[in-house]
C-alpha cells in the first residue's frame, strides 16, 4: 500500500513547483492563454521536438506565434523534451529577446550598449521614462507602448539608436525622440494587436 505521507509530500512538491513556474517574477499579473492557444502551442512543440537542440527553435516559434512565451506552456515543453522546468525557464530567462508576458501595442527599444551610452543613451532613456511615465521594461497602463533597453542594435556609429516597431533610428536626440513617438502617444491604443514577431 502506498505511503500516504510520501504521496502527500510529492503532491505538495509538485504543487509548489507549478506555483513557482507559473508566477515568474516578470510581471505583476499571471499571464493566461486560451485552451485553443495552448493546444496550438503544444502542436508546435510536438512538431519540432525531433530537431537537435529543439528547445531554442521551439521557443522562437512560440514567441513568433504568440508574441511571448506563456509560463503555462513551460511544464509541457519540459515534459516533451525530457527536461526539467528549471532548465526551460533558465533558457527563457537567459536570452533577453524571449518574453514571458505580452508587450504593448508598440515596442520601443533604446540601445544601452557602450557606444550608444557614450553618445547619450542614458540621458535618452531617462527622458523616455519621464515622457512615457514608465520605467524601462514596463508597459504604459493603456497597453500602448512597451519601453525596453536592448544591448546593441547594430548601429554603433550612429548612436544613440532607437528601434520603434522594428524600425531603426540613429542619432536620436530627445527632440527627435519626441517627434518619433508623438503619434504613438497621442493615438493611444490601437484596435489591432501588433504582429507577434514585433514582441
Amino acid at each position: 500500500m502506498p505511503n500516504k505521507s510520501n504521496h502527500d509530500a510529492n503532491s505538495s512538491n509538485a504543487t509548489e513547483d507549478r506555483i513557482t513556474i507559473k508566477n515568474l517574477p516578470v510581471t505583476s499579473a499571471e499571464t493566461t492563454i486560451s485552451t485553443a492557444q495552448l493546444e496550438t502551442l503544444l502542436e508546435t512543440v510536438s512538431s519540432l521536438k525531433h530537431l537537435p537542440g529543439a528547445l531554442l527553435p521551439i521557443l522562437h516559434k512560440i514567441q513568433h506565434q504568440l508574441g511571448y512565451i506563456p509560463s503555462e506552456v513551460i511544464p509541457d515543453i519540459a515534459q516533451l523534451l525530457n527536461l526539467s522546468r528549471a532548465e526551460v525557464h533558465g533558457v527563457v530567462s537567459f536570452y533577453p529577446d524571449f518574453r514571458t508576458h505580452p508587450c504593448g501595442q508598440h515596442l520601443l527599444r533604446i540601445c544601452a550598449a557602450e557606444a550608444c551610452q557614450a553618445n547619450g543613451a542614458r540621458a535618452l532613456m531617462q527622458h523616455a521614462e519621464e515622457k512615457l511615465h514608465i520605467k524601462s521594461g514596463h508597459t504604459t497602463p493603456n497597453n500602448n507602448i512597451t519601453l525596453e533597453a536592448v544591448y546593441c542594435l547594430g548601429n554603433c556609429t550612429a548612436g544613440p539608436s532607437v528601434e520603434i516597431n522594428q524600425r531603426l533610428h540613429g542619432r536620436v536626440t530627445t527632440t527627435l525622440f519626441d517627434q518619433l513617438t508623438a503619434g504613438l502617444i497621442t493615438a493611444g491604443p490601437i484596435n489591432a494587436m501588433p504582429r507577434p514577431d514585433q514582441c
